[in-house]
């Protein structure tokens, strides 16, 4: 088993432009279903309409993700601006950054 064994540090997980790639993977699902919606009938005769609405139910899915990034990335930098404004706070009370011991708390100690 230890040749499974990880030796190396994980890497930091991408953060990338998470709203914009949810909100473009929507909007292609959305133009997947209207450019299908034409062709309803030969889907119809096939028995494939779930082909058409398929598209469409990850577009509703879609839009939930939208909401549900959209809150992640405003409580990402809601939580980034708490901490520098505790940070600049600390400073000018003549504390060490991140506590009077100069440990931030939510670090393990080394």
């Amino acid at each position: 088993m230890e040749k499974w064994t990880p030796k190396h540090e994980a890497p930091e997980p991408l953060e990338g432009p998470v709203v914009a790639t949810i909100t473009g993977g929507t909007i292609l699902w959305f133009v997947l279903f209207l450019a299908q919606l034409p062709f309803y009938g030969w889907f119809d005769d096939h028995g494939h309409t779930w082909w058409v609405w398929t598209p469409l139910a990850a577009a509703g899915l879609g839009l939930f993700g939208i909401w549900y990034v959209r809150g992640r990335d405003a409580a990402l930098k809601r939580h980034a601006a708490e901490a520098a404004e505790a940070e600049a706070a600390a400073t000018t009370h003549g504390e060490a950054p991140g506590g009077a011991s100069g440990a931030s708390p939510a670090s393990p100690a080394s």
